[in-house]
């Protein structure tokens, strides 16, 4: 009998440990896992998305471009070679953040504008100077300008200055219609006083 018990007793111990083995090893075998799964998580968020834009206007390369998201203006000119030398750099908010979709537009100096350079907003301020008296440069007025166009106040005005922030230039006055809440009939009131 004492023999006996020695016997059970050596078997439930190698028993408990083959247990107690197992255990460890399933467990040490799921850290493993988690481990690795945290760890390749973050090389799918490391891959940067990218974004497609149009860039026209006064560029070497016009065209549509590819970026990283969060691109600036600069980056899309810089991806098209760059400005010719006729373009209106003051006509572009080069630090505007990019997104997908959205066209970028260079403008080319005004022969008028040309003349005016060294003073700040020069360009845009001999522009101004150099239309006819009622005359508005979309491309160009602050709010308080275009809140003088016939049918436009200062809400208007200021959805008219965030469209051309995050579109470019207008590239001609029909695409003034673009702006929320500038229709035909709003258009006709305006398209006299208007200029690029």
């Amino acid at each position: 009998m004492p023999m006996f018990k020695k016997s059970m007793l050596v078997l439930l111990a190698v028993v408990a440990l083959a247990a107690g083995g197992a255990f460890y090893a399933g467990m040490h075998g799921q850290e493993e896992a988690v481990t690795l799964d945290a760890g390749a998580a973050p090389v799918q968020e490391a891959q940067a998305k990218e974004i497609v834009v149009y860039v026209a206007g006064a560029v070497n390369r016009p065209g549509v471009v590819q970026l990283a998201e969060g691109a600036r203006a600069k980056d899309a000119v810089d991806a098209c070679g760059g400005f010719l030398p006729t373009a209106d750099t003051n006509g572009v908010n080069l630090a505007q953040k990019l997104k997908d979709g959205m066209q970028v537009t260079v403008p080319e100096k005004s022969p008028q504008g040309t003349a005016v350079q060294g003073a700040a907003g020069g360009a845009q301020a001999g522009a101004a100077k150099s239309l006819p008296e009622g005359m508005v440069n979309i491309n160009t007025a602050d709010e308080k300008e275009l809140d003088k166009l016939p049918g436009v106040g200062p809400a208007m005005a200021k959805r008219i200055v965030e469209y051309r922030t995050e579109n470019g230039a207008f590239q001609s006055p029909e695409e003034i219609k673009r702006v929320k809440g500038i229709g035909d009939a709003k258009y006709e009131k305006m398209k006299d006083k208007i200029a690029l």
